[in-house]
This record gives C-alpha cells, sequence and structure tokens, in this order.
C-alpha cells in the first residue's frame, strides 16, 4: 500500500518480544523496508535506551523522539526540546521530604537517581541504560546554572505515596505537566505542551515533507492515542488499552506476538 511513506512505532509494550528484546521477525521487516520507508521510534524513553535498538534495526541515520517528545534528535543532534523547569522539580522534591517514592530526572541522554535502590536498578535493566547516582537537590542547582530542566521525571514507589504525589502535582501544576500513570507505583512526568503527535508533525513539516495522512502509527497506551487519531493509520497491538484500542483504524497482533511486524509484512 503506498499510502504509507513513514512509520512511527512506540518500543515498550508494542515493539518488544516477551523478553523486552526486538525479534529476529520485528528486525527483518524493519530492514526490509527502511530504505524506502523512513521507521522513527517514538517512546517516553531517553536516547540510548532507544540507540541500541536503532542500531539493531540499522536505522541510526533515522531521527528519534524520545521522552514522548520532549526531545526530537535528528543526526542525533535536538531539533526540539522543550523540559521542566527546575522550580517545579524543586517543589516536588520538597514535597517528598521524607524521600518516601523514588525520583529520577532525565535530561537529554543525562539520567539522575538519589541512589541504586529497587526502582532504579528495575529501571536500569529495563531499558539497558545506567543511571548516575546524584542527589535530587544537586541536580536542581546544576540545572538552574546550566539553564536546564527535566525532559522527563519519573516518580516510582509504593502505590500510597505515589497515589498521594499524584494528587499533589495534579493540584499544583496540572497547567504545567502531563501526569501519565503506565501503572500504580508510576508517574511519568512531562511538560505540558509536548506529545508524540507534535513531535510527529515536527518531523513531518520540517525535515520530511510527507502528510500525517501518508503516516502508520503504532501504539499501546493513553500516550499513542493522538498520535494513532491523528495519522491516516493508527494502529494498535492486541494489548493496547481500550481507549487506545476504540480509536485505532487498525488492531494488529499483541506487542509480544510481533503485531508491528505483521502488520508491515501484510502491509507494506
Amino acid at each position: 500500500m503506498n499510502s504509507h511513506r513513514i512509520v512511527f512505532s512506540d518500543i515498550d509494550g508494542t515493539l518488544l518480544n516477551p523478553e523486552r528484546e526486538l525479534s529476529e521477525f520485528t528486525i527483518s521487516e524493519i530492514k526490509r523496508i527502511k530504505d524506502t520507508i523512513p521507521v522513527i521510534l517514538i517512546s517516553s524513553r531517553m536516547p540510548s535506551a532507544m540507540m541500541h535498538l536503532q542500531e539493531e534495526l540499522d536505522i541510526t541515520h533515522l531521527p528519534l523522539i524520545c521522552y514522548n517528545g520532549g526531545l526530537v534528535l535528528v543526526d542525533k543532534k535536538p531539533i526540539h526540546s522543550t523540559f521542566i523547569h527546575p522550580d517545579i522539580i524543586q517543589e516536588l522534591d520538597n514535597f517528598n521530604n521524607k524521600n518516601s517514592f523514588h525520583i529520577s530526572l532525565y535530561h537529554n541522554d543525562d539520567w539522575f537517581v538519589p541512589e541504586m535502590d529497587f526502582w532504579a536498578n528495575r529501571e536500569s535493566r529495563n531499558t539497558k541504560v545506567t543511571p548516575v547516582v546524584k542527589s535530587t537537590k544537586k541536580v536542581i542547582e546544576e540545572w538552574k546554572v546550566e539553564n536546564k530542566g527535566a525532559h522527563k521525571i519519573m516518580c516510582m514507589g509504593d502505590e500510597k505515596y505515589i497515589e498521594e504525589a499524584f494528587i499533589f502535582l495534579k493540584t499544583h501544576f496540572s497547567e504545567a505537566l502531563h501526569l501519565y500513570r503506565s501503572k500504580p507505583t508510576y508517574i511519568e512526568i512531562a511538560h505540558k505542551s509536548i506529545s508524540k503527535l507534535t513531535a510527529i508533525e515536527l518531523l513531518l513539516t520540517k525535515h520530511y515533507n510527507i502528510s500525517l495522512s501518508e503516516a502508520v502509527a503504532f501504539g499501546d497506551n493513553y500516550n499513542d492515542i493522538a498520535m494513532i487519531k491523528a495519522v491516516g493509520t493508527g494502529v494498535a497491538v492486541a494489548n493496547a488499552k481500550p481507549e487506545t484500542l476504540k480509536i485505532a483504524d487498525v488492531v494488529t497482533l499483541a506487542g509480544k506476538e510481533d503485531g508491528v511486524a505483521t502488520y508491515i509484512k501484510n502491509n507494506i
């Protein structure tokens, strides 16, 4: 089908097999089309947690959309960057004065954790990236001087404390922040002005001159809904959230069952 001129795919829950790796089938299908149809990975992950997948797929020359659109890289250089101001991080850290939950801070390819606790270790295993241990206060101080902020904040911990943090953030910063809970023990925080869709639109106009109607996008979660709705062909994997399944143009097999590769094989 020639209506597919570019592919955007989410990673976690969408592209990876049960071992959280790329299957041989997925690798071969993406390699088959990548020279004529760009395949762009789009994720809440940091760049280095995506680049090893790009290497396996032989698409390191293609753009990357990181942090749900907060950072867009072309030729490994940022063409767009939107981050959360350190003042907001400071208020979150003050709220967490008893260190009842874990705060991970991300900027570009830096990932800072206060200590290598259960949460840092788990996230490190899942993404194959090792964080830098540095106190949240120290990171905030440095970022204020360097005029930087967080492309992403991850709060992880006991359900009770994460619920309290969620209510605090929602009450004080709902205008400034996207709060996204993939599970009861996690809050993923991004700048309100960005999304996967804003990043796709930027890349299509600035870099590719391809229309949204000629794009196909794959996803599974709430943060994939806007892009799946907006592109010409929005594809949800079978394990997607009910709300995501509802708005998709097509439902393919589950992520762990090579749903993306199956769709590519049959349609591109």
